[in-house]
């Protein structure tokens, strides 16, 4: 018997956003995936020594997650994405994500790419993925459509469950940063830890309302480009008057973070703290912070 094909998914940067899709994607076609662990240390450590100094710190964990995987499986999964609408575009770090690997490693790379600006949709690269892969047309685009709606049910799930949260009784505090921030076991897992012990109600900032207002950014920044920061808007201005507080998470030295970030620092009308984190950043430095932010709130929420 044929052994099943083994892809590696790294967990890190766009796993936190794609898991869904990339997941059932795979596992309807009958490929194996083989995903690193939570982010170590050691982990850390090797992305830093395999980057660039100017690297984020989220690109530097990537870079880790595959050199954990590269001597453990057949492929390791690659993307590139620069757009998903017209006009739009990415962090150029997902752009250039296949080139920094390829340069880096020595290993089979699964790649697929999307660029709707030049006609190239996710879809048909799903497609020519599977075949690369070994499966024929009809295959692969089975199993794009079954991931697709799988991962809108689950998108709607986690949607859902963040707007129970707003039920709680607790002091409510949205949480905003992408996925691979908030999900990274050294980055946003900490602060959600701080928050914990604290009894604060943790609402999840990079979740999606599929069927909501795609515009509600535009509040903020009418002409924002960056996809991934107005899924972000979109969820504050959606939220922003049911929590008491908004606490921004990003890794140094993102762009386009620290612009979107300082945006909502001027134009958004209740308590907000800003948390950069590096390779050298402290828990307990970010604790002394978060809980000052938490005393605040608290006794505004008393005297109101």
């Amino acid at each position: 018997m044929k052994d099943k094909i083994k892809v590696g998914i790294p967990r890190a940067l766009l796993y936190h956003k794609y898991d869904v899709l990339w997941s059932t994607f795979f596992k309807t076609l009958g490929v194996d995936i083989v995903l690193s662990p939570k982010t170590n240390k050691e982990i850390l450590e090797n992305g830093k020594k395999l980057s660039m100094d100017e690297a984020c710190l989220s690109l530097k964990i990537y870079m880790g997650h595959i050199d954990y995987l590269k001597d453990k499986v057949d492929y390791i999964l690659v993307p590139r994405i620069v757009s998903l609408e017209k006009h739009m575009k990415l962090c150029t770090n997902f752009s250039a994500l296949y080139d920094i690997v390829r340069n880096t490693f020595n290993i089979n790379i699964l790649n697929y790419n999307v660029d709707v600006d030049k006609k190239i949709y996710e879809e048909d690269s799903f497609i020519k993925m599977g075949q690369e892969l070994g499966f024929s047309k009809s295959e692969a685009s089975m199993s794009y459509n079954l991931a697709k709606k799988e991962e809108y049910k689950q998108s709607k799930i986690r949607y859902i469950l963040e707007k129970r949260k707003l039920y709680s009784k607790k002091t409510k505090v949205l949480l905003v940063s992408h996925g691979y921030n908030l999900n990274d076991n050294l980055v946003g897992e900490i602060i959600k830890e701080i928050l914990d012990e604290m009894d604060v109600e943790v609402i999840m900032g990079n979740v999606i309302n599929v069927d909501g207002d795609k515009q509600l950014y535009k509040t903020i920044s009418p002409r924002l480009y960056w996809t991934y920061n107005q899924e972000l808007l979109n969820t504050i201005m959606e939220f922003k008057n049911d929590v008491s507080g908004i606490i921004l998470v990003s890794t140094f030295p993102c762009g386009p973070d620290s612009l979107v970030n300082e945006m909502c620092m001027r134009k958004i009308d209740i308590p907000i703290i800003n948390i950069l984190i590096d390779e050298l950043s402290a828990k307990e430095g970010m604790q002394t912070r978060i809980e000052s932010f938490i005393d605040i709130i608290k006794k505004e929420e008393i005297y109101e």
